[in-house]
């Protein structure tokens, strides 16, 4: 995979630890649930383990990308562009649920996207 392609997948693999964490260590912060659009406490509670399990999630898809970068060789490279279809594919679903999460939406996609035309086009 060519540099190009690897910053992108390193930053979207990167993002999603980040929302990781967001979701399933620092969720109950009053800051943080108020990023997902969660409008008090008491519905944060309620979508706190749902949040929890989406976390995780997310974890698993960071680790996919910035982990396939690393190791592994063609097989990580094949792990990380997964990893990153994967993350578009979830950035469309929000869109397309939501029209008001395109901000979000292409935090999400954006960056493995551009890794996966990069990966294909160099």
């Amino acid at each position: 995979m060519n540099t190009a392609a690897q910053i992108f997948v390193a930053l979207a693999g990167a993002f999603h630890l980040v929302i990781f964490a967001m979701e399933s260590l620092l969720f109950r912060k009053p800051e943080v649930w108020k990023r997902f659009r969660i409008a008090s406490a008491a519905d944060a509670e309620i979508v706190r383990n749902w949040a929890f399990n989406q976390g995780f999630y997310n974890l698993f898809l960071g680790l996919g990308a910035i982990g396939g970068l690393f190791l592994f060789g063609d097989k990580g490279e094949a792990i990380a562009l997964f990893a990153c279809a994967c993350m578009v594919g979830a950035g469309v679903v929000l869109i397309a649920t939501d029209r008001r999460m395109l901000q979000s939406a292409a935090m999400q996609a954006g960056p493995p996207l551009l890794g996966l035309i990069l990966a294909a086009a160099l």
